[in-house]
C-alpha cells in the first residue's frame, strides 16, 4: 500500500520573490504548510475549521521543518508542489513536499507536525492526541 499523494500546480507570484526575483526561501516553508493542510483536507474529506467537531483536535501544528534548495524558482514559473505523509507515529507524523519546475526538483522539504487538540487543563495551550486508526487508514492508497 502506498500513501495518498497530493498535487497542486501553481504560478510564483512577485511577491514570492526578493529583489533579485527569485522565490524568497522562506516562502517555501509556506508553500509546504499550504501543501499539508490541503493534503489533510483531502484525505480526511472534512475542512480544516471543521476538525474540531468531526475529530476532537484543533489542527496539525508545526514542531519541526528542513528544506533542501537545488534550483532557484522565479517570478512567472509554473512550479507543481507534491506533499505526501510518510511516517505516522502515535500523534505526530512526517510530511515529504517536491517542488518541481519544468520536471525539475527544484526544493525537498520535509516536516514534522501533531495531532493537537486544547489541553483540557489549560484550554490555552495544545496537547497532542493518538492518531486514531482512521485517520490513517484515510492516507493509504492501493
Amino acid at each position: 500500500m502506498a500513501n495518498l499523494l497530493s498535487r497542486r500546480q501553481f504560478i510564483i507570484q512577485w511577491g514570492h520573490c526578493d529583489p533579485a526575483g527569485i522565490v524568497f526561501n522562506a516562502r517555501f516553508f509556506e508553500f509546504f504548510d499550504r501543501g499539508s493542510w490541503g493534503l489533510f483536507a483531502t484525505a480526511l474529506g472534512v475542512q480544516p475549521h471543521e476538525w474540531p467537531s468531526a475529530f476532537g483536535v484543533v489542527g496539525i501544528p508545526l514542531v519541526n521543518a528542513g528544506a533542501r534548495f537545488i534550483v532557484p524558482a522565479r517570478f512567472g514559473d509554473v512550479v507543481e508542489l507534491t506533499s505526501q505523509v510518510t511516517e505516522f507515529r502515535r500523534s505526530s507524523f512526517d510530511v515529504a513536499h517536491r517542488l518541481e519546475l519544468r520536471g525539475t526538483v527544484a526544493v525537498e522539504g520535509r516536516e514534522t507536525r501533531v495531532w493537537a487538540a486544547r489541553d483540557p487543563a489549560d484550554p490555552d495551550r495544545l496537547k497532542s492526541r493518538p492518531i486514531p486508526p482512521e485517520v490513517v487508514a484515510c492516507f493509504q492508497v492501493t
